[in-house]
């Protein structure tokens, strides 16, 4: 792995194992900010919860999901889980914010930037391979190879094909 992911990743996920502990310590605060989100979710659910528990679902994820992104483990899964947490607190968080004030209106936008630019940070740590191929291209050069071993058999069964054909005939 590169000094840069080493360094990189744990500075990336920090922010989410915080805010993961903050939210799991803070569950209901969490559930009443969260409430428009949560209780369409809670309706959603085939089970029975409540928004204190989808809330504390939410903290667990960020946390693990940040535990494992800052220590290398399943940093693509990872970085996705925290994409769509850091994408429901965009939403979240721009609804909720005050915009009758000028003030208000610019500190908006600063949280909704901040949470954007994370969630874009985490889409790009989703996609990183730490220069392995991925599995798109593992299936394409699979695919590509297999091509080429038909290709070759066809010609030898071809011409296998055509020796007997002319000992057939010249027989």
């Amino acid at each position: 792995m590169s000094i840069v992911r080493v360094l990189a990743r744990p500075m990336l996920a920090s922010s989410f194992i915080l805010s993961g502990l903050d939210r799991l310590r803070h569950a209901d605060q969490t559930a009443k900010q969260l409430s428009p989100v949560l209780s369409a979710a809670v309706q959603a659910l085939p089970f029975a919860t409540d928004e204190k528990m989808l809330a504390r679902v939410i903290g667990g994820t960020q946390l693990g999901a940040g535990v494992m992104l800052a220590a290398g483990k399943f940093s693509r899964l990872s970085a996705l889980l925290l994409t769509l947490t850091s994408t429901l607190n965009a939403v979240v968080e721009y609804r909720s914010a005050d915009s009758s004030t000028s003030e208000g209106r610019t500190q908006r936008r600063h949280q909704l930037l901040k949470n954007v630019s994370l969630s874009g940070g985490m889409l790009l740590a989703a996609v990183d391979t730490a220069g392995k191929p991925g599995l798109a291209w593992r299936a394409g050069h699979l695919a590509e190879a297999g091509k080429k071993t038909t290709r070759k058999q066809l010609k030898h069964a071809d011409k296998a094909v055509r020796r007997v054909a002319n000992e057939v005939t010249g027989s």
